[in-house]
């Protein structure tokens, strides 16, 4: 670990992808009596920052992944895959702001009907004040293969105040609304106290339903639809959402929350859940000026910045045939260490079942419900949980 991504941590300026080791490469370490071992899933391939892995909705022929600087790439789903056999889905560079370290092209989203339905989803930073965060749409206009760029439509924008704590990531949920994290706007300790604020957008995770109004409508029980706060949050008190997801087999959205400077927490989100922040880091008080009567909810695990980590990256509750023990378990990591833990779907004790040797920016699902670690970096590699 450098000592530039050390000092970041440790200062607090958010969470940051920094600048990644040198020996960041798909090399990880076993561990004894660990139901898992790390493979690396494509050795022939690498990528530029990697941020997101994912495949299309009932399509698990390909894999996309999306790059920081404002790209997305696609390739067959087969080990023996070569960079000949990568091609660009879409690339924006020219319109993305990738400047920052938290900042670019942060998620992608395919409409659940994708490709009868041709439109596909992305999220990035592009420049303003000093960062503006744009959920746009784009469409495919040959069948799935590509997106084309001039075909962008804006869905929503939010001002940033400082350039960390973007979140960025977007998914759709089981029941077809688009979703949204966005994180408290930045600097440390959340300044003008976003998160804890529903008049604003940002330390909020969002729902919207893009299948109807112009350009979206409000779903009827998101919290707000009718008063009291922005119609489209869903769920509040975030510090920086990094990387969550829908369980495939309950439908729960499991959250990591990236901490300040001495807890990282995953949270079970619900609809009007407040998970604290800036009241709370993790299930700690941390700044509790105005918070009398609130009733955040505790974190469903929590880790602290001991043993070189440093910004908890979200996963996915295992739902892959190829390691019964893992099942239904919820799998994460951290940035910094590479640690990875999982956590069983009532909450309680982690247990750490891999060391990646890696930054993990994120973790991807197939649609046969196998988990996948990505390292960020220009090394960037995918490793492939499996049996030991």
């Amino acid at each position: 670990m450098t000592a530039a991504l050390l000092a970041s941590c440790s200062a607090d300026i958010g969470f940051s992808f920094g600048t990644p080791p040198a020996s960041s490469v798909c090399q990880a370490s076993a561990l004894a009596q660990s139901p898992v071992a790390l493979t690396p899933a494509f050795p022939n391939l690498v990528f530029s920052d990697p941020l997101a892995l994912l495949q299309a909705p009932g399509d698990g022929s390909r894999w996309f992944v999306v790059e920081r600087a404002g790209r997305v790439l696609v390739f067959p789903n087969a080990g023996t895959v070569t960079a000949a056999q990568v091609a660009t889905f879409i690339d924006i560079r020219n319109r993305v702001d990738a400047g920052a370290d938290e900042a670019g092209l942060l998620g992608l989203a395919f409409h659940p009907n994708f490709p009868n339905d041709a439109r596909v989803f992305l999220s990035y930073t592009r420049t303003g004040a000093p960062l503006v965060s744009v959920i746009a749409r784009f469409v495919s206009t040959d069948g799935g293969l590509t997106l084309d760029a001039p075909s962008e439509q804006t869905i929503l924008t939010v001002d940033q105040p400082f350039t960390n704590h973007n979140g960025g990531q977007i998914a759709f949920g089981p029941d077809g609304f688009l979703y949204i994290g966005l994180g408290d706007g930045g600097s440390g300790g959340d300044p003008n106290d976003q998160a804890q604020n529903v008049n604003t957008l940002l330390g909020a995770l969002l729902r919207i339903d893009i299948d109807s109004g112009a350009p979206y409508a409000i779903p009827p029980a998101n919290p707000f639809a009718g008063a009291g706060g922005r119609a489209e949050i869903y769920a509040w008190g975030f510090r920086n959402p990094w990387r969550w997801s829908f369980d495939r087999g309950s439908g729960e959205l499991w959250l990591g929350d990236v901490g300040q400077a001495m807890w990282e927490e995953i949270d079970k989100v619900i609809a009007g859940g407040n998970y604290g922040w800036r009241c709370r880091e993790g299930a700690h008080d941390f700044n509790t000026a105005g918070c009398s009567g609130r009733t955040p909810i505790d974190p469903v695990a929590e880790y602290d910045h001991s043993g070189g980590r440093c910004s908890v990256t979200g996963g996915h509750v295992y739902r892959g045939g190829a390691i019964a023990a893992l099942f239904g378990a919820y799998v994460f990591g951290d940035f910094c260490s590479g640690e990875i833990w999982s956590v069983d779907n009532t909450g309680g004790s982690m247990r750490l079942i891999a060391q990646s040797g890696v930054n993990i920016s994120s973790f991807g699902e197939g649609n046969d419900g196998e988990v996948y670690v990505v390292a960020f970096g220009d090394e960037g590699c995918v490793l492939r949980l499996t049996p030991p």
